[in-house]
């Protein structure tokens, strides 16, 4: 199970050259770096893990591997209550590649498939159903359909064990069509109806819906939440954005634009050592209008905070470079933040922090309840398209709106990158906007003469330059 480096848009390392024998070592020695990245089933039992559980090792003659839950799920296993393998964080995979697995995942992640059905997700693609169907399945083990079933699954674990909510009220803020749906479908995965699963999780857990949902967002590996902090400090927008605390014990605050309504989140500093383990988590807590936008804005957090990434992946190979060897020595695990909204961080990469600020004040929505500092949304790209119809700014709100220009989980980040050149954006700005909004993994500013050996993670390899002070 050595090498962890992938190139962005190959098929997944765990499908091809790792085999089941090596995958059962990583399980043998509870390798905790290979969470998320392939789970085993166990025939004897009929549940499935994630590779670092606790629980005996089992033979390997019983031991079956799945590339995710979902296939895990479909073969009929259930999930091990006591690793809880629907709590891992997601492949690197999914957000680092660029063909339409990778697309159709994030996609999913971001709730596509609850809100539009697979014919919404096909469309996104550019690919008919039956084609995503058989792509996904071929590579995954399941298709869009289970692939979401999972996620709604977890999304139900979590408001049973953490809020107060009538189960009923539950059922369809995860994304279920009904209740029996909903039951039918923890029964299958959890092994235990929605009231079971939500007695073993302590009462003093359990929030109400004024106090927001409490959640646990994790990560593989070490994590430098600092210099992720200090970022979005320095960018936080007045009105959208916040963060307030002293260094380590930072809290950061923002205004959330769902489908189905408003949200406001808030995500803590780990202080610290950071971990480096086999993972750990940001606490953080969300405020919704609509439970139903709970997946959606999870998948948002994960991605602005770099939450999926494979940090063993990139600092085994930029650690090997001799200029930036003890930049990762420095910093293990260094991320590459991302951007909770990908149209509001396009605009933003444009005007500047001041400019974005006068905009939200402008044009921007207040909340029907503020909150503190959090007053507005940024303002959508069809209103600044008729406010400011003029100038570059015009033209990108304009092609946001009208889709000429598509910024989502799945969007095409070649054709994102030559649309905004076509509408005169800066080369230097477009490489910010493939980086943070498209959450390229390997974008570089033009101009700039980065070595072939530091591929596919040149967006790291730069954090690090930034964080030791070699670039502004």
């Amino acid at each position: 199970m050595k090498d962890r480096t992938r190139t962005p848009g190959t098929r997944p390392a765990t499908d091809s050259a790792r085999d089941d024998d090596s995958r059962y070592e990583a399980v043998r020695s509870r390798d905790g770096r290979f969470d998320g990245v392939f789970f085993f089933a166990v025939e004897t039992t009929g549940i499935y893990c994630r590779p670092s559980c606790p629980a005996r090792t089992p033979k390997r003659h019983n031991v079956r591997f799945f590339p995710t839950a979902a296939a895990a799920q479909g073969a009929g296993f259930r999930a091990c209550r006591r690793c809880r393998p629907d709590a891992v964080p997601g492949s690197a995979d999914w957000n680092a590649r660029a063909d339409v697995v990778g697309r159709a995942m994030r996609l999913i992640g971001d709730g596509v498939v609850d809100r539009e059905g697979v014919a919404g997700l096909a469309a996104r693609l550019g690919y008919s159903a039956r084609q995503v169907q058989r792509q996904l399945t071929a590579e995954l083990g399941a298709g869009p359909v289970a692939l979401a079933r999972a996620q709604r699954a977890h999304t139900a674990r979590v408001l049973l064990q953490t809020t107060a909510l009538p189960v009923t009220e539950i059922a369809f803020a995860s994304g279920f069509a009904s209740v029996r749906q909903f039951n039918d479908t923890v029964r299958a995965v959890y092994a235990a109806t929605p009231t079971a699963l939500r007695a073993a999780a302590p009462v003093r857990d359990r929030a109400t819906p004024a106090a927001g949902i409490p959640l646990r967002l994790a990560h593989r590996g070490p994590y430098q939440a600092g210099p992720v902090f200090d970022l979005l400090q320095q960018e936080a927008v007045a009105g959208v954005e916040e963060v307030t605390g002293p260094p380590g014990r930072r809290v950061y605050r923002r205004t959330l634009r769902l489908p189905y309504g408003t949200g406001i989140a808030a995500v803590e500093e780990r202080g610290g050592a950071p971990r480096t383990g086999g993972g750990g988590w940001l606490e953080a807590r969300l405020h919704l209008t609509d439970l139903r936008d709970l997946t959606t804005a999870v998948q948002r957090l994960r991605r602005l905070f770099d939450l999926d990434a494979d940090p063993y992946a990139v600092d085994e190979r930029l650690g090997a470079d001799p200029r930036l060897a003890p930049l990762v020595a420095a910093r293990p695990g260094l991320r590459s933040p991302g951007a909770a909204d990908p149209e509001e961080l396009a605009v933003r990469a444009l005007v500047g922090r001041a400019r974005a600020a006068e905009l939200v004040q402008r044009y921007g929505k207040r909340l029907d309840a503020p909150c503190g500092a959090l007053t507005h949304l940024f303002p959508e790209p069809a209103v600044l398209a008729g406010a400011e119809p003029g100038g570059r700014l015009g033209a990108l709100a304009a092609a946001l709106a009208d889709g000429a220009v598509r910024l989502d989980a799945g969007a095409d980040r070649d054709d994102a990158e030559h649309a905004l050149l076509a509408l005169g954006l800066a080369p230097a700005t477009v490489a910010a906007v493939r980086t943070r909004a498209l959450g390229d993994p390997d974008a570089a500013p033009p101009g700039t003469d980065l070595p072939g050996t530091w591929r596919p993670w040149r967006s790291y390899a730069l954090n690090h330059l930034r964080a030791a002070g070699e670039l502004e």
